[in-house]
């Protein structure tokens, strides 16, 4: 039997889960994307330093495409972490698959200095 795509996205968020949970020391970036936004947060353990979405104001007159407005949102999230003195962090992509805009904000963040 097939999994519906949430069961599969859970299931995929569990794995990436555990890999991550023996690694603590750093940051992670996580992502979450919905079918018209996208978010992405900086976490240490349970706790979110600082979060950035494409509702933000500084998003709010920005036209493009949805995956140019995800890589946007990695560059000012990458801004946001390097001004607070972070500079590596795990990439947590909360079960999406690494393609389209969580690959969009991934290569933003990359580019603005942030490393994973």
């Amino acid at each position: 039997m097939a999994l519906s795509r949430l069961e599969r996205r859970l299931k995929l968020k569990k794995s990436i889960a555990k890999k991550l949970k023996s690694t603590t020391r750093k940051h992670r970036l996580v992502v979450y994307r919905s079918n018209k936004e996208i978010y992405a947060q900086i976490c240490e353990g349970k706790k979110t330093l600082f979060s950035v979405s494409s509702l933000s104001k500084e998003f709010a007159n920005l036209k493009g495409t949805k995956t140019e407005i995800a890589s946007e949102v990695g560059k000012a999230i990458a801004s946001k972490a390097l001004g607070q003195g972070i500079k590596e962090v795990y990439f947590d992509r909360n079960g999406f698959l690494y393609h389209g805009r969580v690959k969009a904000l991934a290569d933003g963040a990359r580019q603005n200095g942030l490393i994973f």
